[in-house]
């Protein structure tokens, strides 16, 4: 899993992080930021984005420079 996950981009890596964590359940969030070595707070803003259908266009990875 944390393979699979490594080959994503940051924005995906959230959204599957997110993911994994609503399957599971209470507790999901600490589980998969243990087992993927990631910060819960950032679980918490995948499942944030995930809620947003705003979030979900195709939109850049990053902000366009000047």
């Amino acid at each position: 899993m944390l393979r699979f996950y490594k080959s994503f981009n940051q924005r995906d890596r959230r959204r599957f992080a997110a993911i994994e964590a609503l399957k599971l359940g209470h507790g999901g969030i600490e589980y998969i930021s243990k087992v993927l070595k990631c910060d819960p707070r950032t679980i918490s803003r995948g499942i944030h984005e995930l809620e947003d259908e705003v979030e979900l266009s195709n939109k850049g990875q990053r902000k366009k420079g000047r």
